[in-house]
Order: structure tokens, then sequence, then C-alpha cells
């Protein structure tokens, strides 16, 4: 076999070494346009797993690499004076330079023929390869000219970033935070070897040109950040290598292979710094495609067709949690407000890989910290500081939630001509036992028309109140559990079948839109409003709100939201028109908040009202950012007391971006922008994920949809697993308590043992 190596970086070195040792007949030569003692940048991270998989790949890379490692257990959070180490976090980083170089020993070793300054720009001579392993680096000139057929993307991200060396010793990690004048910048910092260490600083690209760095004046760059960080730095100098302004290139391939050229390291996927994994990834893919090889020597496109399906799941898990973490770096003036311990616990959790517990696990006294400050500033009593954050209770006017976990509105379409039934009553009352803080109803209609389905809800007649209002008082009977009503009018989303039937049964009716598009081809084509509808639908929701009042209702929540009537209004996807409710943000705004103002106008002044909408679409030129910005501060100003955070749902054609706690950063951005408190939800699915989203700072309640559905005793079994002892257990259900805590305090021991064994040993020498 021939194998043709284009880069000489970790990753095309270490599939050689692996390779060559495996079929010492093969001929692999690696071509490197550098010399071999170039290196460009500092240094490079490895965690302990990374290292432990070295070990069991090749024992004398996996020695010479921990010989040469400085090792580190801490990670410090440090922001203008103010610093907290956590504990627990095992770390090495050498040279890369070293790393090369103990990589080119291995190589020789082996048998691997490197040739270097030698740069490839004609792949001619190398046809009769079986493999040419495309890995020279982010700017691959191989794979630029064959980016068609890779699928090539790259994505240029916001924030600026340099990366710099110092002699400054670092006996941890450090995330070192310089609030300036013109904004904050931060330096990510290690010890690399004896002497040396790291510094990579970045900024957003406001602050940088605030500042008046440039892109290649190195002695201007390094003369500023040294006078920024002198404190930091304390008399060391930093020292450049090539070190110019970059923006991150986020890069993906659709195709990894292309005959017989396969992609690795960053020619195929890159992975922001912030979270350590560039040369991580590169030399775990180096591993995979090493295993493709060795399943199918002989024949190279089921090799990388075996490469791809292995690897390209955890390289875009990685690139995700990369692109969560950059998000934080990216947003770190508006993350900046919040105090030192929330601002460190969010550094920590960044990624969302690490939880609470997680941190709890490796470092008590750091969580400890963080919920000291959390409960200090909720006023809590000393003697209750550790009351997990879930179970702070939270205000909203006069309303007071005694805890802040929310059933969100989840339709049941279970009644009959509007009306709640049995099912109902036993589906929110059995919620409000399960010691929810807030249950939001379904979507609950205004009219006849505005239903979704035959099955949905409403509250447009007395009948309707009636059945409300037999739930509601049951559940402030027995219960602390307070209930809202989400109002709506489901717009061009009508006449819509139930779940689980087949088809539509009924006649339809005429639908209500913004504009006169339906919602993907098998629907029905909405009327756009008219005045005169407009006028009718205000005073169905001013009847509704009412109605609410008079039902028992503690709140309202409008629905604006998942492209229903009045979402419709907000997106530029579904809102074409040319008169005054078309167009801009605050044209767009008109009738929506109409709907709110006039329902606020009679909702009594004690009660609080929340609105639902969607953040993104999801699909091109759909409402933008700026846009969603405008229309939380048009609510807040018009008496809206907290925002209801949700996404998509708005066209047929979006595109989500899903995955655990995916909505929370848009709840972030509108509680820490607009300043007004926030619901998040979106694949949230326990205790520990609820703890970190609120301890973040990110939403002020979580509301669960699913995990509700068949556990309605989940803040039950969670202030059990917490060992937190509630005061509103119906005494009919209080023997159940020496049940369940001794249970669920077993099961959490069995779960942080688990985690401790599978934490990789330390590969300190």
């Amino acid at each position: 076999m021939k194998i043709t190596v284009i880069g000489g970086g970790p990753g095309g070195l270490y599939f050689s070494i692996l390779t060559k040792k495996a079929m010492p007949h093969c001929q692999i030569d690696i071509y490197e346009r550098n010399k071999p003692d170039d290196s460009f940048g500092f240094g490079v991270v490895f965690s302990d797993e990374t290292l432990g998989e070295f070990l069991k790949r090749d024992m004398q890379s996996y020695e010479l690499i921990r010989s040469n490692f400085a090792y580190w257990d801490d990670i410090v959070v440090a922001r203008d004076g103010q610093s907290v180490s956590i504990a627990g976090n095992g770390f090495c980083g050498c040279s890369r330079k070293t790393l090369l170089q103990l990589l080119h020993q291995r190589c020789r070793e082996e048998g691997v023929n490197l040739h270097f300054e030698t740069e490839i720009t004609d792949l001619t001579p190398f046809q009769n390869s079986d493999m040419i392993l495309v890995s020279d680096g982010i700017g691959s000139l191989t794979r630029s000219r064959f980016e068609k057929e890779f699928g090539t993307k790259i994505t240029l991200k916001k924030n600026r970033f340099v990366w710099l060396g110092s002699t400054k010793p670092l006996d941890a990690f450090t995330y070192f935070f310089r609030t300036t004048p013109h904004g904050v910048i931060v330096a990510h910092t290690y010890q690399y070897e004896p002497g040396m260490s790291t510094w990579i600083f970045e900024c957003s690209d406001e602050t940088w040109q605030k500042h008046g760095f440039e892109i290649t004046n190195e002695q201007d760059t390094i003369a500023k950040i040294q006078e920024l960080f002198k404190e930091e730095l304390d008399g060391h100098p930093l020292i450049s290598n090539k070190s110019h302004w970059r923006q991150f290139p986020h890069v993906t391939n659709d195709n990894w292979y292309h005959n017989n050229m396969v992609l690795l390291g960053d020619a195929k996927a890159t992975a922001h710094y912030s979270i350590g994994s560039g040369t991580k990834l590169a030399m775990d893919c180096a591993i995979g495609l090493f295993d493709a090889v060795m399943k199918f020597p002989n024949d190279m496109p089921k090799a990388f067709e075996e490469y791809d399906k292995t690897r390209r799941n955890p390289v875009e898990m990685i690139q995700y949690a990369a692109l969560v973490s950059l998000d934080w770096f990216e947003n770190m003036d508006r993350n900046n407000q919040h105090p030192f311990y929330q601002f460190a616990f969010g550094c920590m959790t960044r990624s969302k890989k690490v939880t609470f517990e997680n941190l709890q696990i490796r470092d008590k006294s750091f969580t400890d910290k963080v919920l000291k400050e959390f409960n200090s500033l909720q006023n809590v009593t000393s003697s209750a500081v550790e009351m997990p954050a879930a179970f702070s209770s939270f205000k909203l006017r006069d309303l007071e939630l005694q805890n802040r976990i929310v059933m969100s509105s989840m339709g049941q379409y279970s009644a009959k001509d509007g009306l709640v039934n049995d099912w109902h009553f036993q589906h929110y009352t059995s919620r409000a036992i399960g010691g929810l803080g807030l249950i939001l109803t379904e979507m609950t209609a205004v009219s006849e028309t505005g239903r979704i389905t035959l099955g949905c809800a409403g509250i447009y007649n007395e009948n309707q109140l009636f059945e409300w209002k037999r739930i509601n008082d049951f559940i402030h009977a027995y219960t602390q559990t307070k209930i809202g009503i989400q109002l709506g009018h489901s717009g061009r989303k009508g006449c819509s079948k139930i779940p689980w039937e087949e088809k539509f049964i009924g006649t339809n009716w005429e639908l209500l839109s913004a504009s006169a598009i339906p919602f993907n081809e098998n629907s029905q084509t909405p009327k756009e409003m008219t005045l005169a509808d407009m006028d009718l639908d205000t005073s169905q929701f001013v009847q509704a709100t009412k109605n609410a009042h008079d039902a028992g209702f503690d709140m309202i929540e409008l629905q604006a939201h998942h492209g229903f009537l009045l979402a419709s209004f907000l997106s530029p996807l579904t809102n074409t028109r040319t008169d005054e409710f078309g167009g801009s943000i605050e044209n767009r705004l008109k009738f929506p908040l109409r709907v709110f103002s006039e329902m606020r106008a009679v909702f009594p002044k004690e009660k609080p009202m929340s609105v639902r909408i969607s953040a993104t679409d999801w699909a091109e030129n759909g409402i933008s950012d700026e846009d969603v910005i405008t229309i939380a501060k048009a609510f807040k100003n018009a008496g809206a007391d907290i925002i209801n955070v949700s996404t998509g749902n708005t066209v047929a054609r979006q595109k989500p971006q899903t995955g655990r706690m995916w909505q929370t950063p848009f709840s972030d951005a509108i509680r820490n922008t607009v300043h007004i408190p926030t619901i998040t939800s979106g694949q949230i699915q326990d205790i520990d994920q609820i703890n970190t989203i609120i301890l973040n700072g990110r939403a002020d309640l979580v509301a669960l949809g699913r995990p509700l559905l068949l556990d309605a005793n989940f803040v039950r079994n969670a202030q059990a697993y917490e060992q937190f002892q509630p005061n509103d257990i119906p005494n009919q259900y209080k023997m159940g308590v020496s049940h369940l805590y001794p249970l669920k305090a077993s099961e959490r021991k069995q779960v942080e043992g688990m985690k401790k064994a599978l934490k990789p040993k330390s590969n300190k020498k």
C-alpha cells in the first residue's frame, strides 16, 4: 500500500505512526511545506481522556508525550482583580513544536518518510497512491482545489483573536477577563513548558476596532495588550510568532473523501480553541481513520466510508459544543454584567457539557460560592443558602411562585366544543399536586374559529369558564401551585387534525392571518386580515381575558409564537403586507401590541402577564436577532412581566438546530439585553440542567413539556434527589417521603460514583 500525506501536523503524523506500525510493508510519505523545527502558535492542550487513548494505541508515543507535558488540575477564572480556582479538571499541555518533534521521532523510528520544505501544488505524481491524506490545515490548498467535491463551507466567526506567548509562569489553566473602556478582552492562558505559557487574547470586533488594533502590526498589538494586562503579566513580556489578529474559521465538509483523497484535521473540521479540541480532534480522527483502514485494508472506498460513518457524529458533537462555547465568548460584554461567581459559573458551563452537578462533584467549594451568591441576591435567609436554585421562589407582580419549574403549554386535544373535561381536570390537578411552581395551560382559543383543532380548549363562553374554574379552584384549595392560561388564536394553522388522527374530521372554517400565505402545500389559504377582522379579534382576546380572571387564573400568557395568528404579523416570512401593519418590525408589531395592551388594561394590575414569542424562524430571511430584541422591548414597555422564549414553527421549511437546552441561548439574549425575566424550554430533562440554567442567569423560569407527560411527580422526584424538603406536600402523601427520599439519595450516590469512576485517570508522570 502507498500512502501520501499532505501536511505534517499532529493528525497526519499520528495516523502515519499507527499505520506504519501495523502495516510495516506499506510506504508512507509525508510532505510538509515548513522546516522540521518550524511551528506556529505556542502550546497545545490535551485532556487526561485523550492521553489515555494514546496509551492504548502507541505506548512509545504516549511515554514521549507524557514526559514532555505540563500538567494542571485547576481552572482559574479571573475578572478585574477577582479570581476563583476550580479543581478537578485533568489537563496537560506542551509546546506544539515539541509535540511535532516527538511525532517526527516516532515516524522515523517506524520508517515513515518525512519530506520537509516541500509544498504540494500538483497531485499528478501521487495519483497512483492508494490514499492521499489531506491534512494541510485550515487553509488547505488541496481541499480548496476540490472545494465543490468536498462540499466545503467556511464561516468566519465574529470575534477577533491573536495567539501570543509569554514567560509568565502559570500553575493552572486561567481565563483572565479584563474590562476596558471599549469592552471586555479575555486571555486564554496556560503553561506548556517551564518558562513558557500560551496567551490567546480575544474580544469582539467592536472592541478590537475601538482599541485601534491592526491585523498584522505585532509590536503595536503587544504594546497595547501588555499595558492592558500588566497586572496579569506581572512584568513578563508577551512574545509573538507570526501573531496576527484573526477571526476563527468554522470549517465543515459535506464529503470527507473524494476518489483517493481523504480529509483529516483542520482541513476537515475545526473546533474553537475555547474547548481545547483542535489537536485532539485531529488525533482522534487519525485513530478513527486508522481503525477504518485496518478494517478494510484492501478497499479504500469502504475504509473511507467507515471513517465517515464512525467519526462524523463525534466530530459534529465537538463542533457543536465548540460553537456553543464560542457563543458565550462572543457575548462576553453581555455576560460581564453578572455577579462574579455567576460569571465564573457561566464560563465553566458555557458549552453545556459541564453542569452544576459535574462541578459540584469536582469542587464543591466552588459551587457553594455560586449558590451562596445566587441565594443572597434572592434574599434567601442564611440558613437556606444551599437551597437548589430551581426551588427558590420567584415573584411576578403580586404572584409568588414556590419554585422555578413550569409546565409548558401542551395541547391535550381532548376538549369537546372547546369545553375542558375530566381529562383536563386530572391532567392539571395531578401536576399541581406534584409540586410545580407554575402551570401554563394548553393554548386556549379566544373564539370558536380560533381553535387549532376540534379538540382544542376555549374560554369564549360561560360553560367553558365554569369548567376551567373547577380546575383552578381545586389547585388553589389543595396546592401552592399557580396556574396561568395561554390565550391564543390559531390563525392560518386552524382546521388542523388532531395529532393521533389521520385527517381533519369536520367542516373547515375561514382562517385568518397577517397575509394570505398557507402554512404548507396541504393547508388552507388564510384570509388576509382586515381592520374589521382586527377589531373583532381584539375584542375576543379582551373578553377571554375577563373570562380568565373570572375563572380564577393567576396569570395570562399571550400566544405570539409558532406562526399562530399574532405571530404571523411578527415574522417577515408570514407578513408581506404593504399597509401600516407590514414592512418594518415596528409596523409588524402594531396589531400584536394592540391586542396585548387592551388585554393588559382589563386584567387586574396585581396579576402578571407573559408573552410567548419565537426568537428565530430557523429559516432564511426570517425574523432577525435585532427584530426579536425590539419585540421583547415593545412588550416589556406595554406591561409584559416575563417573556416565554420559544423558536421556530413559523414555516414548514424550517431547519432547527436542536439539542439539549437548545433554546436557552435565545432566552439568555433577551433576558440580559432587554432586562426582563424569561422562561426557557427545549429538551431540558433533569433538575441538574434546570439548576445550571438558572444559576447561569440564562432564564428565570424553566418550562418542561414532555418530561411531565409521563411523570406528574417530576418535581417531587427532583426534590428528593436534591434532598430538599418542601412545605407543600399534601398531608395525604407525606408518608411517602420516608420511602422516596432515601431511594433518591441512594440513586444520586450511585450516579455520582459512576461519574467519578468514569473520570479518566491522571497521566501525570
